[in-house]
């Protein structure tokens, strides 16, 4: 593949690997975007619309966008923030995967309760930006002397090691479920921020021709998004009951009513989100709706 392959192309980037990438390829298969990607090549062509895949490490993701090497981007909130290019990015929508948070963590059996008592101490941690800035402001809080202020060190991995090793007195990481972080003798104190997968694009987009591609493939991805969010919820009630029906289950604008040929009933369709479906199922039925049927959604658009 030569550079010339890439002209007019709209350049997608993803990350490599991680955490984040095989959600990703799901991502993009849901969207019906289609490429192969050959061993050990970090760029490929798409087959069935103009754009050209980049993978690249997550944590250039937000500087290739911003700078506006490549248009569109997938990373996390997190990686935004660290690599400060916030300014630089905008965020386009929420993915819903790739959930943790930065937390403060520390020994679980040590004198170490709170991040008061943290401060002014070691910390070890790959986020030096969000951290540095986390703890700067707690010392100027607690009014640290610049002697005295916590002093945070970069490590750029196994960062959960530090403490045993004597190398801090606490850190801060990224934790999902919190396993490895308890397997290391750590609990957490605080948190920094909780972070997601984001699709970013650049605030100062250097192709502007390509912004009703980026549009397609926002939408596309939005309804993939979606349609893991929500199921179709369907079910009669009567017409007395509607308006108690319509609270249990708004739906994303509102619900769709049909009549039926009993007309003290009405039947009703409406997306529901997945983790709230079970309790509305619930209340439909003693409130008297009937039939309640839940449908799994493939795609969507919204």
């Amino acid at each position: 593949m030569n550079a010339d392959s890439l002209d007019g192309r709209l350049l997608f980037a993803i990350p490599k690997k991680g955490r984040l990438h095989e959600k990703c390829l799901e991502l993009l298969a849901g969207a019906d975007i289609q490429f192969r990607r050959h061993a050990r090549l970090d760029v490929c062509l798409v087959k069935n619309h103009n754009i050209a895949l980049v993978f690249l490490p997550a944590s250039d993701i937000p500087s290739f966008v911003g700078k506006g090497n490549v248009d569109l981007g997938i990373t996390g909130q997190d990686v935004i923030l660290e690599s400060e290019m916030q300014e630089h990015v905008t965020e386009t929508l929420k993915l819903g995967f790739g959930k943790c948070a930065l937390q403060v963590q520390v020994p679980e059996a040590g004198d170490i309760k709170t991040v008061e008592d943290l401060a002014g101490k070691r910390v070890v941690t790959s986020f030096e930006v969000l951290a540095g800035q986390y703890f700067k402001s707690l010392d100027d809080r607690l009014q640290l002397p610049e002697d005295k202020r916590t002093k945070i060190e970069y490590v750029g991995g196994s960062v959960e090691a530090a403490c045993s090793l004597g190398l801090a007195d606490g850190i801060v990481d990224l934790v999902e479920s919190g396993d490895t972080m308890r397997a290391a003798g750590l609990h957490a104190i605080a948190t920094v921020l909780q972070t997601e997968a984001v699709l970013i694009k650049s605030s100062t987009p250097k192709h502007p021709a390509l912004e009703p591609l980026i549009q397609l493939v926002t939408s596309r991805i939005a309804g993939v998004v979606a349609a893991g969010r929500y199921v179709v919820c369907e079910y009669n009630i009567r017409r007395t009951k509607l308006h108690d029906a319509a609270a249990i289950t708004p739906g994303r604008r509102a619900p769709t009513i049909s009549p039926l040929e009993d007309e003290e009933w009405v039947a009703v369709s409406v997306m529901v989100e997945k983790s709230k479906i079970a309790n509305a199922m619930d209340e439909l039925a003693k409130i008297g709706a009937e039939d309640i049927m839940i449908f799994n959604l493939d795609n969507c658009r919204v």
